[in-house]
């Protein structure tokens, strides 16, 4: 199970890194436009929001590696938990999607850290 978890953690964090090349370098693209139904107006207007969101996403990214690379416990859950909070937030406040592509990977991993032997 805990091979599972890391696993889980793994995909989250690559996730993350990829919602950062997409906020901070293809938002104000063609590409950003399609993904996040943007006009180029909006894009453009945004563009500067988007990139400090996907630093934001970065950071989570880089934490989870962390809790990876060190095999730190306290470190996977206190990002996991970090992304979950977000992806609800997201979901709530931006589009209800987040929940379900943010949050809920972040709690499968979570469920799984729980129930593997650390």
């Amino acid at each position: 199970m805990k091979t599972l978890a890391n696993i889980i953690i793994a995909i989250v964090a690559i996730f993350h890194v990829g919602i950062l090349i997409l906020e901070m370098f293809y938002w104000n693209h063609p590409v950003g436009h399609k993904i996040f139904a943007m006009t180029p107006e909006v894009a453009q207007a945004s563009a500067v929001l988007a990139m400090n969101q996907g630093l934001y996403n970065g950071f989570l990214a880089a934490g989870l590696f962390w809790g990876l690379i060190a095999s730190r416990l306290d470190v996977k859950i206190f990002f996991l938990s970090c992304v979950i909070i977000a992806g609800l937030f997201g979901g709530l406040t931006a589009k209800p999607s987040i929940i379900f592509t943010q949050a809920l990977p972040a709690f499968i991993g979570l469920i799984a850290l729980k129930f593997s032997k650390h």
